[in-house]
């Protein structure tokens, strides 16, 4: 008898009564002090003498980890409530509350590194060779590194605090946007208005006439709110330019590549082999026009189904489906899938209210995760929901360890979803159960391979130009549609008959602010975590500790550090990503054949 599962997610575990929990409320008071007493402790420690030094500093750095803890705990919190609900006017001050303590602590953690610059060599070697502060040697002479490159401490904290209403508040408002969009659409003869989320799910209908209507709907509406929009990213990117000006950094790439813990060589051999596979993407996209009866692909036919498979699967079925193909990799990882659907940590429910999109978000003090997406019963769906298990996974794995490594990185996080993700799809093709189900199922793999190569790195290029117009002033939103649908025709070799002007405005990953171009790392990831999966078929049952112990390893060395000590490759050499490409190929090829 197959389980069956919740898909609201249990938040009250963590803090019961939503926005308005007392409890909730306590643990930000509570936090508020600890930041305080952390506060106190590092000015402590810059007294401290040479012969007081190491157990001063063990202490210290046990309740930065402590409270970094709770301050992710807490962002963890609201950022579900305000997910679960874009009109709860309670969690957004509640986000702005926590966004305070953020800085407040930023500011105390400024403090502290200027006392990592301070120490001299000799001290500062013996420090990390500490046997309790050895483990933490990695996270350490990083923030060591950077805080040398940045701004004295007193002007880094300004920033930090300005940034609260500035910075990061073009980031609430693009939120606020969201929010109040709603899409008219007509179903069963009622017409219903949709949030940006349902609407996204209903241009992904086999129906082209439904699509496109509603497509032409989504561009209107989001070009209704472009003015908004543009502000947001004018001053977004305005402010970023100016901080890095005066950090003196020449490169805007400098922070995201520092982020990630990868060299500007490593992301420019992936995308040279990227670049060499265009062709054969271009051909793909070609025969499924072909198939879907047009002459070229629009923008929101690139991700519309093939076939007549409308086969919908049930949010039980799809948790059934990934609990086993994941235990066909490991044991482990099919219990903690089990454990997150039982316990109801998914909140997947289609309903209107919600924010677009997808995420998992950690909770290190409660030791869970919570997933969240809106589950409509196709096989995109099923994928999406493999990979955020992936993420929770990742973090799982990482739970004993001690704080400061435990602070992976976008590109690492994304490896182990797409991982996640890839044993679910790869097993959904294997298991068709005829030619045309079999078509529809590839197809939506190769779906994602086009959305890393192509839809990705149109970002990419739309974001490095837009920052190279931003730097001679502010940027108009006919420019920005143009900008955007440039980036579009080079990413996708110009093989689309239409184009998506107003994405800049509609796609979250341009406004967040912890994270500058958040794009190429799911590209990085889904090529590095093909890598591992071909990996894990080719050993079997004794990969499954491997992986986990890359996974534990992820916040503690340099990506290409990780990828010689675990798989034995350069990835710094368009070699090693020309290989995790051919695999993508050989997709398309089987697609081609089977659709001749």
């Amino acid at each position: 008898m197959q389980a069956h599962y919740n898909p609201v997610w249990n938040m009250d575990s963590i803090f019961p009564g939503g926005s308005e929990s007392a409890e909730f409320a306590a643990f930000l008071t509570q936090l508020e002090k600890n930041i305080g007493l952390l506060g106190d402790q590092v000015h402590k420690a810059k007294e401290a003498t040479e012969q007081d030094r190491l157990p001063v500093w063990r202490e210290l750095l046990a309740s930065i980890q402590n409270t970094s803890a709770q301050l992710r705990e807490a962002g963890a919190y609201v950022s579900c409530l305000t997910a679960q609900n874009v009109h709860d006017e309670t969690a957004k001050l509640l986000s702005g509350q926590v966004k305070n303590l953020s800085a407040a602590l930023g500011a105390v953690i400024n403090i502290w590194e200027e006392q990592l610059l301070a120490l001299p060599e000799d001290a500062w070697n013996k420090l990390v060779a500490d046997e309790a502060i050895k483990p933490l040697a990695f996270p350490l002479n990083e923030r060591r590194r950077r805080a040398k490159e940045k701004l004295p401490v007193e002007q880094e904290i300004l920033a930090n605090d300005l940034a609260i209403d500035g910075y990061h508040a073009w980031q609430d408002l693009y939120n606020t946007v969201v929010g109040r969009i709603a899409i008219p659409h007509e179903a069963d003869g009622k017409v219903k208005q949709l949030s940006v989320g349902q609407a996204d799910n209903v241009m992904h209908s086999p129906d082209m006439s439904v699509r496109q209507e509603m497509f032409a709907k989504w561009e209107a509406a989001w070009g209704k709110e472009a003015d908004l929009c543009a502000h947001a990213l004018n001053h977004l990117g305005g402010f970023r330019l100016n901080l890095y000006r005066h950090r003196g950094w020449d490169s805007i790439m400098k922070e995201p590549l520092d982020i990630n813990r990868m060299s500007e060589q490593t992301l420019d051999a992936m995308w040279s082999a990227i670049n060499e596979s265009k062709e054969k993407l271009v051909q793909y996209l070609n025969r499924k026009a072909k198939l879907l009866g047009m002459a070229k692909l629009g923008w929101v036919d690139v991700a519309a189904p093939v076939g007549k498979v409308t086969k919908t699967v049930t949010y039980d079925e799809g948790a059934a489906f990934i609990i086993e193909q994941f235990g066909r990799f490991s044991p482990k990882m099919a219990d903690f899938a089990r454990k997150a659907f039982e316990q109801r940590w998914i909140e997947a429910e289609d309903r209107a209210g919600k924010r677009p999109g997808g995420f998992c978000t950690s909770f290190p003090v409660s030791k869970q995760s919570r997933i969240f997406m809106t589950y409509a019963g196709n096989a995109s769906n099923v994928s999406t929901l493999a990979h955020e298990l992936g993420h929770a996974y990742h973090q799982h794995v990482m739970n004993d360890l001690p704080q400061m490594v435990q602070g992976y990185a976008m590109n690492v996080a994304e490896t182990a979803s797409t991982f996640a993700e890839m044993i679910v799809s790869d097993a959904a093709v294997k298991r068709a159960e005829s030619r045309e189900e079999k078509i529809a199922l590839l197809e939506d793999k190769i779906q994602q391979t086009v959305a890393f190569f192509m839809n990705i790195q149109a970002r990419v290029i739309f974001e490095k130009n837009f920052y190279a117009e931003r730097k001679k002033g502010l940027v108009s939103k006919a420019k920005l549609n143009q900008l955007m649908e440039d980036a579009q025709k080079e990413a996708f070799n110009d093989s689309l008959s239409e184009y998506h002007p107003h994405f800049w405005a509609s796609k979250l990953h341009f406004y967040i602010t912890t994270y500058p171009f958040y794009n190429f790392p799911y590209t990085f990831g889904y090529l590095f975590s093909l890598s591992i999966y071909a990996r894990a078929l080719s050993e079997g049952a004794s990969f499954e500790q491997k992986y986990i112990d890359l996974l534990r390893d992820t916040a503690r060395m340099t990506v290409e550090e990780l990828a010689q000590k675990h798989l034995d490759v350069d990835i710094t050499k368009p070699d090693f990503w020309r290989a995790a490409v051919k695999l993508t190929v050989q997709d398309v090829e089987e697609f081609l054949q089977l659709t001749e």
